[in-house]
This record gives structure tokens, C-alpha cells and sequence, in this order.
């Protein structure tokens, strides 16, 4: 059996988020994509076709609705706010924003992060109106 040794936090950090199976992506209050997991580079890479997204603009791998929607959930997380579900994608996985704080409890930025969706999505019910 290997000998444990003493891990730098950042570096079982990183494990922990390299192991989650879903997209997890960090972006500061700017917007800028500070953090991608193994799972989110190849699902915006691989899958979407977007490179290079690690410094880039998050707001820009979106259209201005979209935009909108997370600057009012940011300005929720800066009233402190928690975390927010944003849709069901195509592929059936849930998407949430989740913010994060420093240690003092200031928000430093927020993540979006996916899971399978374990209910049947309908989408919007027609009331008939």
C-alpha cells in the first residue's frame, strides 16, 4: 500500500472537482472562466466545438437572454442568494449556478454545475389560455 503523504488542499481540491462526471465550470464576478473540470472541457470542447474558453468571457458563449438571466442571478448571490436551477438541457442533465464565497462570506464569483435529471421533463404546462 502506498505511504500517505502530506497533499497540498489545492491540489485534493482539484481531485475532488476533476472526479465529479459532470460539467463544472468557475467564473469570477466579471464573468471570466477561471476553472473548467475534466468533464466541462470536453463537453464545451469536444461536444460544442468551443476552444480556448479558460479567460474568455462566459457571457460570451451565450445569447443576450441568457446573459441577462445570470447577471440577475449574480445580483441575487450578491444580496446572498444560493444556488439557482437554470434549466434541463437536452441531454436530460439539470443545470444549476451555485455562488462562492471567500472566508469572510464575500462573493467571489460562481460555478455552474450539472446533474442527471432524475424526473421526466414535460416542460412548461398548456393551460389553455
Amino acid at each position: 500500500m502506498k505511504e500517505s503523504l502530506p497533499v497540498e488542499e489545492s491540489k485534493i481540491t482539484k481531485w475532488i472537482l476533476e472526479a465529479i462526471p459532470y460539467p463544472v465550470l468557475f467564473a469570477d464576478l466579471s464573468h471570466t472562466i477561471r476553472f473548467m473540470n475534466r468533464r466541462a472541457k470536453f463537453e464545451y470542447e469536444e461536444v460544442l466545438g468551443r476552444r480556448n474558453l479558460l479567460g474568455s468571457s462566459l457571457l460570451d458563449c451565450h445569447n443576450e437572454q441568457s446573459c441577462q438571466t445570470i447577471r440577475e442571478i449574480v445580483g441575487r448571490f450578491e444580496k446572498n442568494g444560493g444556488e439557482e436551477f437554470l434549466t434541463v438541457t437536452s441531454r436530460n442533465q439539470r443545470v444549476y449556478m451555485t455562488p462562492v464565497r471567500d472566508e469572510d462570506g464575500s462573493l467571489v464569483g460562481y460555478f455552474e454545475r450539472y446533474e442527471l435529471n432524475q424526473q421526466i421533463w414535460v416542460g412548461p404546462r398548456d393551460n389553455g389560455a
